[in-house]
């Protein structure tokens, strides 16, 4: 008779078999989740009159005796047992004989690992949660420090028009805002519980999910069986928040990266997340930045390995399923780490001001109001295009900037334009005139910073 699953079987799986189910290699990290799980349930079960309450005291001085084990790191696991709900199981069974057994009435490792898996992702996405704030926090701090600096605002990548570094780091605040609303939208479908699905069908046992539920700190139960242990949409979920959110922090590290090159000169990172060149004594290379930036990729491509896993699965559970854990568990702790690296790297970042104040100055960022301008004067918007596109040219080919014109020779491109046109010119002016919500004027950035740290005040 097979050890592992009873009379079914005349014999043991052949060692392939074996192999390839292993599943406790990684799964073992939900041992302590799989641990609390089980004295829930043995409660409820000691509650429900289904095991008399003696058998429940032993169950449950067993789960600790193993817990502590497991903290300890004394667990030798074993794959013959294919995985960290068997290798409890048998743990317990060798520390308290029968009575551990009948630990698995009214439940299947289908809800089991349904179960585990949820309160190890809910735990995640409170950690995420604190984790992003960190870095809002970091950015908050940078952009107040640097308030009143100017840079070049880019379209293409070229420059476009002057905007205020705090305006420029807050829409980053932002991104990381709605990654949060994410991650907590996501925590409130995660906080279902799917114990008492058993393996698809419920049970015939007398049970009470509710209690389960109540003691684990869910929200609600599950409300199909077949779902509940088939359900894998908030594994693939966190898996596309963590995307999204690496995309975000890959766009901040790659503007970091371009700004500390010589030609931008925009910031200096610290030492701390920077490292040298093994052949070059000179160099400084952003390579925190680079492998946050490289490692979006990672994160997608565990996000892409589980809805290729799901894709083609009828109802219910099925052995593939054993396939989400290691992309959930890669991108969280992916992303935990690329999350604690962005925020401690912002904080030592240096911004110079004279150098992105420099580049402001190039580019003709101040062509936008002088078109404006001419509109205000009743000219219609293409033509004014026009006619500020061709007074860009002449600079062009004069090796000149728009603040070098003069009255009398904006009034041979057009005669609208009056004495207050070179007013215009200035770039803080500029800035300035955008005074509207979600505007880059200083009075607007302020508001949005002070709503920003309250926001994370009150989170």
């Amino acid at each position: 008779m097979s050890k592992l699953w009873g009379g079914r079987f005349e014999s043991d799986p052949d060692e392939l078999v074996v192999a390839l189910g292993d599943s406790v290699r990684f799964d073992s990290r939900l041992a302590l989740w799989d641990i609390r799980g089980s004295e829930a349930h043995a409660r409820m079960l000691g509650r429900q009159g289904i095991l008399e309450q003696s058998e429940v005291e032993r169950i449950l001085e067993g789960l600790a005796a193993v817990r502590a084990d497991v903290e300890a790191g004394r667990v030798q696991w074993d794959p013959r047992l294919e995985d960290v709900h068997t290798n409890i199981e048998h743990a317990l069974v060798q520390r308290i004989g029968d009575a551990g057994k009948r630990l698995h009435t009214g439940r299947s490792r289908n809800d089991q690992i349904a179960l585990d898996t949820r309160l190890w992702t809910r735990e995640q996405i409170d950690v995420v949660n604190g984790l992003l704030r960190d870095v809002q926090a970091a950015l908050i701090d940078a952009a107040e420090a640097n308030f009143h600096v100017i840079l070049p605002g880019c379209t293409h990548l070229q420059h476009a028009q002057p905007v205020l570094l705090a305006h420029h780091l807050l829409a980053y605040v932002e991104m990381l805002q709605r990654d949060g609303e994410r991650f907590r939208s996501l925590r409130r479908r995660v906080n279902r519980l799917p114990l008492g699905a058993a393996a698809l069908a419920g049970t015939s046992y007398p049970i009470d999910p509710q209690q389960v539920a109540d003691e684990l700190g869910f929200e609600g139960l599950c409300a199909n069986s077949m779902d509940a242990v088939s359900d894998r949409d908030y594994v693939i979920e966190f898996c596309s928040a963590a995307a999204l959110v690496m995309m975000h922090l890959s766009r901040f590290c790659e503007e970091l990266i371009l700004w500390s090159t010589p030609e931008y000169g925009f910031v200096e990172i610290g030492d701390a997340f920077t490292t040298g060149s093994s052949i070059m004594p000179q160099k400084k290379n952003p390579d925190v930045a680079e492998l946050v930036r490289g490692k979006s990729g990672r994160v997608y491509g565990d996000l892409m390995a589980l809805l290729t896993v799901m894709k083609g699965l009828p109802l219910a559970y099925n052995r593939d399923m054993q396939e989400d854990k290691e992309p959930l568990f890669d991108a969280a702790d992916t992303l935990r780490l690329c999350l604690a690296a962005v925020a401690g790297m912002t904080r030592a970042v240096a911004f110079r001001a004279d150098r992105m104040m420099e580049a402001a100055g190039e580019g003709f960022l101040e062509a936008t109001e002088l078109a404006d301008y001419l509109v205000t004067k009743g000219v219609p918007f293409r033509e004014a295009h026009g006619v500020v596109g061709r007074i860009v040219l002449h600079l062009c080919k004069k090796g000149r900037k728009l603040p070098d014109l003069t009255l009398e020779e904006l009034r041979g491109f057009s005669s609208e334009f009056g004495d207050d046109a070179l007013a215009l010119l200035d770039l803080r002016a500029v800035i300035e005139r955008r005074n509207h919500p979600g505007g880059v004027a200083p009075d607007r950035v302020a508001q949005a910073l002070q709503a920003a740290r309250e926001r994370l005040e009150e989170a």
